[in-house]
């Protein structure tokens, strides 16, 4: 039985001059690129809008943390308040994702700083605050949280602005994700005093917020995703890259049909048995750890070290605001750059500023409406927290996460311009009578602050007209007298 291909038409077709051949390769089978290009539109802009639907049915909620007085934790209780946050991850079915919007929402852990005042926040979804102050609370017993307004709605909203500047970027990794940064325990030595054994990378930040001058602000932003565990796998191909390991394939029944055929091959068609066995290529054994150069082997332990732990989908991104007579730049852009380069590992991982698509800065043609346009992207970024806008979320482990957010140590970090918890909670004695707590209002952390007051003075005005307190808070206070019935040795 003898088959016959005709390939008149094709022959006739490679004959045509270029124009040509693109012209009726359009006409005859263009359409259907077209159309998939056309389909792959048409639904991408459907779950956009499905999503926003969905997500106008939730709301968010910003939280101000007032860290422990004296606080001594070092990050590795941030990096288990990270863990317990992890609860909130949950996945979605075909129906919740493309009926319903449903997807995997994000946080937001922030650092501003107003004029030198510097707070600690957290964006939230309503639903999962009582998860996240479980988070806060379980690692910092003296922390206060409470519910204020968002800070993004002080400064003007529409850029450009007469009156103010503003500059921003987003941080991307130098390398592949899988490599982790330099994480908190590479941060410690073992001289001098206990207290001071760990040298606290959040000093520089805290140092430059506190710079800040009269009508300036700087903002950064962690975003944050829950994610699942399918993550891992990429590391295991990194490690198989580096070691020249083949990829692995499960036998199925087309490779053993495959594999049968060509057995049948050999019998049927002698020919292929002319074929010189030594000169069929010999497979290539993998590496092993000995094979490998010192380099290689720390990556390998590296990236080994960041799969071993919890990972979330995360994306830095950080704003500066201030008037244009006092605008600095060069200040807050070398100072956030300075504090991103300690986290980097030169023969592992680090982070760099985006200077091609979030940066607020142009070259070549059309600078200025270009600028223009980046300015207002990155501020409306942020305003939303936007964790799809931007550079696509890599992947951090909670070890990264706590090591660029946490709570800065006291003993090593002076920080006298951050909003701290009044003093630490005591529990009352059990046969105290207790009168009906009122509601305690919470004022809005920047509501107070004035132009023309002084550092230490918009510190220490932030709360300052916090209203009543219960009869039970009261008596906890040191110069309280204590109650008739109390027991004494």
């Amino acid at each position: 039985m003898n088959i016959t291909i005709n390939t008149s038409g094709l022959d006739q077709w490679m004959a045509l001059p270029p124009e040509q051949m693109f012209w009726v390769f359009l006409g005859n089978f263009g359409w259907i690129i077209i159309a998939i290009v056309f389909l792959w539109g048409v639904l991408k802009v459907y779950e956009l809008w499905i999503k926003q639907q969905w997500a106008k049915t939730h709301k968010h909620i910003l939280l101000a943390v007032d860290i422990p007085r004296g606080n001594e934790q070092t990050p590795k209780a941030a990096e288990n308040m990270f863990t317990y946050l992890g609860g909130a991850h949950g996945t979605q079915n075909f129906f919740e994702k493309w009926f319903l919007g449903e997807y995997q929402k994000s946080f937001s852990y922030e650092i501003i700083s107003v004029e030198g005042y510097t707070q600690f926040l957290i964006w939230t979804p309503l639903e999962s605050r009582n998860l996240l102050e479980t988070s806060v609370y379980s690692q910092y017993p003296d922390a206060e949280i409470s519910e204020v307004d968002d800070y993004t709605k002080n400064v003007p909203q529409k850029w450009p602005d007469e009156e103010y500047d503003i500059w921003g970027t987003e941080f991307l990794f130098q390398t592949k994700w899988v490599y982790p940064l330099k994480g908190y325990l590479e941060f410690e030595h073992t001289m001098g005093p206990s207290e001071t054994q760990f040298k606290d990378p959040m000093a520089s930040l805290m140092d430059l917020c506190g710079s800040l001058r009269q009508s300036e602000q700087f903002w950064f932003q962690l975003i944050v995703q829950p994610t699942g565990f399918d993550w891992i796998k990429e590391s295991e191909k990194e490690i198989d890259k580096i070691l020249e390991r083949k990829k692995k394939v499960d036998p199925s029944y087309a490779m053993r049909g495959l594999e049968a055929l060509g057995n049948a091959s050999e019998t049927v068609f002698p020919i292929w048995q002319d074929i010189d066995p030594s000169k069929k290529k010999e497979e290539k054994r993998p590496r092993s750890m000995m094979d490998l150069s010192p380099l290689e082997k720390r990556r390998i332990e590296g990236i080994e070290l960041k799969a071993s732990k919890l990972g979330f989908l995360a994306k830095i991104r950080v704003v500066y605001i201030a008037k244009k007579d006092v605008f600095n730049k060069a200040k807050v852009a070398n100072g956030i750059v300075g504090y991103i380069k300690q986290f980097a590992s030169m023969d592992l991982n680090g982070l760099k500023p985006d200077l091609d698509h979030t940066m607020t800065r142009t070259a070549y043609f059309l600078k200025e409406m270009r600028l223009n346009e980046k300015k207002r992207l990155i501020f409306h970024h942020y305003l939303k927290r936007s964790d799809t806008r931007g550079l696509k979320m890599a992947l951090w482990n909670i070890e990264e996460l706590a090591t660029l957010w946490h709570f800065p140590i006291e003993a090593n970090v002076k920080i006298p311009l951050v909003q701290k918890a009044p003093g630490r909670k005591a529990d009352a004695p059990a046969a105290l009578p207790l009168a009906p707590k009122e509601e305690k209002v919470l004022p809005d952390i920047f509501s107070g602050l004035e132009r023309g007051a002084g550092r230490a003075g918009r510190a220490g005005q932030n709360r300052s007209e916090a209203t009543t307190v219960s009869a039970a808070d009261d008596l906890t206070k040191k110069d309280a007298a204590p109650p008739p019935n109390l027991p004494t040795a």
